[in-house]
């Protein structure tokens, strides 16, 4: 009998057998010779970090989605939706009361308890930057029996449920108890969850690929999917994860039918795609994503401002937009940093980025700030396509301005594990980053994890930065949503000449699948319930 490992081993040659006019059977063929339904996708980078609280890197947030689930949830109108639990709050707006619904169990079997809540929100809650403003005026959460917890504030936090619901970028998952009393900063060793999907761990190759099966005992909810909410229906018995770095090859195979689904095109190999009657190429979401820059403010140089604000000065979003996406049609010049096309949309202070490199400025920048020639090491990540070129521009942005770089290759996992290390550069640290956001979860300032200035408790960058947090808790205490926009103004302000991060445009990336793959939910997370698989 074909195991699912042999046949995903049969996916990884697929390559040199194209190359070579070998005819192979694609794997989802093979595994139908066992009766099962199987969906096979290459997704834009290969899954090594399980916990989906130690790492907001999307691909670990795309395998929780799988297996996890969440108390609350968004739909297409960004409105909070009961999920795992209904909820009632209290006419003063200090006590939340979530009821779970029936029907929850884990993977293992277990009941899900009011207990598994709450040890989940506390170990989301150290790390989410929403969270950690929650827990600023959390009086008490308990659960007060199997299937009710009680959250207590001692202030109205209005924006509570937004924030327990959002798509990304750390949504507080729920998971067993004893799993949930691991260390935030420790990564968990058991996934187990009560999401639609299980993770096989027998099948499981870290960056290679993942294997989940369809969780039979799951009880979706009866309402309609929408992005997040709704019924997660599974309609496949297995979904594989298979990794291609190689973009050419991920499209030679899906036009082949070794593959089902293609989480991202590259956009110069779109025509490839194009003329292949069997498979359809599209935009999974119009709100696309955003590009950023990150440096670390705890080491040299970037920790001194001016140096940032001339890296800010070098760097121009039109280069880099059209590097990567070439076709003006899938990008955006865009210095909002909660995205232009959101309530809070503004792009007060991004002249430098929006309106091309100012190299002279910069230079008097780096003469002012007496910038003696430290290196700046730039993470270069070389396997993810939307990922590939904003360090090569910038790299090349810097140099003309006067800096010093250091770009360093490595595959886009190598860069998430590392950009969590404090370390100095000589011992595994670094100095700079580019990464991406779906614009849904950068849209306010409490789910923007890079206006967080928390210090050690903010994300990877680390500023310790006391008038932001101000700003934020200002946000959550705005009477309305004239107030919120003005403050978020001010967020914006600050970011532009604190140089927080990085601003560098809104792009799409489309997405590609086989004719006979359907009901793909129009979601910025690709998720994989709702889809459908019929025979060719």
């Amino acid at each position: 009998m074909l195991t699912l490992r042999s046949a995903l081993k049969t996916t990884r040659g697929l390559a040199a057998a194209l190359a070579a006019g070998t005819a192979l059977m694609a794997p989802s063929a093979l595994l139908a010779q066992d009766g099962e339904k199987t969906l096979t996708a290459v997704m834009h980078s290969g899954l090594r970090v399980l916990d989906p609280v130690i790492t907001t890197a999307h691909i670990t947030r795309d395998h929780a989605y799988m297996i996890y689930d969440v108390l609350t949830a968004v739909d297409e109108n960004f409105a909070p939706q009961p999920q795992m639990a209904s909820w009632e709050v209290s006419d003063d707006g200090l006590v939340y009361t979530f009821t779970l619904r029936d029907g929850l169990l884990f993977h293992d079997g277990a009941p899900v308890t009011g207990e598994d809540v709450v040890a989940s929100l506390n170990r989301w809650g150290k790390r989410d930057s929403g969270g950690q403003l929650i827990f600023d005026v959390t009086a008490s959460l308990e659960a007060t029996d199997d299937k009710t917890v009680v959250w207590t504030l001692t202030e109205p936090f209005a924006p509570l449920l937004d924030v327990i619901s959002k798509q990304s970028a750390v949504p507080p998952f729920i998971m067993p108890a004893r799993i949930a009393a691991t260390s935030p900063d420790e990564t968990i060793t058991e996934y187990i969850g009560s999401g639609p999907f299980v993770f096989n761990a027998d099948e499981y190759e870290p960056g290679v690929s993942v294997t989940y099966e369809k969780f039979d005992d799951y009880v979706p909810r009866s309402e309609p999917a929408s992005w997040m909410a709704g019924g997660k229906v599974v309609n496949v018995d297995k979904v594989v994860w298979t990794t291609m770095p190689d973009a050419l090859t991920a499209i030679n195979a899906l036009s082949a039918g070794e593959i089902d689904y293609l989480e991202q095109v590259q956009i110069d190999l779109l025509p490839i795609l194009a003329s292949n009657p069997d498979v359809t190429v599209e935009k999974r979401d119009e709100l696309g994503y955003v590009a950023v820059g990150r440096p670390n403010f705890l080491l040299p140089p970037f920790d001194n401002q001016l140096i940032r604000q001339a890296a800010m000065a070098a760097l121009d979003q039109e280069s880099m937009l059209a590097t990567m996406q070439g076709d003006p049609e899938y990008y955006n010049v865009c210095g909002a940093i909660f995205g232009c096309s959101t309530p809070l949309g503004s792009e007060a202070g991004s002249e430098d980025l929006t309106g091309g490199a100012n190299i002279e400025k910069a230079k008097a920048l780096l003469e002012e700030a007496g910038y003696d020639g430290t290196p700046v090491t730039l993470m270069a990540p070389t396997d993810v396509v939307s990922l590939i070129n904003q360090p090569v521009v910038a790299a090349q942005a810097l140099r003309e301005a006067g800096f010093v770089v250091d770009l360093q290759s490595m595959d886009w996992q190598s860069v998430v594990q590392r950009r969590a290390q404090q370390n100095p550069v000589s011992e595994g640290g670094w100095n700079l980053f580019f990464t991406n956001w779906m614009v849904p979860e950068i849209s306010d300032p409490l789910i923007n994890v890079m206006v967080n200035g928390r210090g050690d408790d903010a994300w990877f960058g680390w500023p310790t930065d006391p008038e932001i947090e101000e700003l934020r808790a200002a946000f959550v205490a705005a009477p309305d949503a004239a107030a919120q926009k003005e403050v978020a103004e001010k967020i914006q302000e600050h970011v532009m000449t604190n140089v927080n991060y990085f601003m560098m445009g809104e792009y799409l990336i489309p997405q590609a699948r086989r004719n006979n793959i359907q009901n793909m939910l129009p979601s910025p997370v690709p998720v994989f319930w709702n889809v459908t698989k019929e025979a060719e």
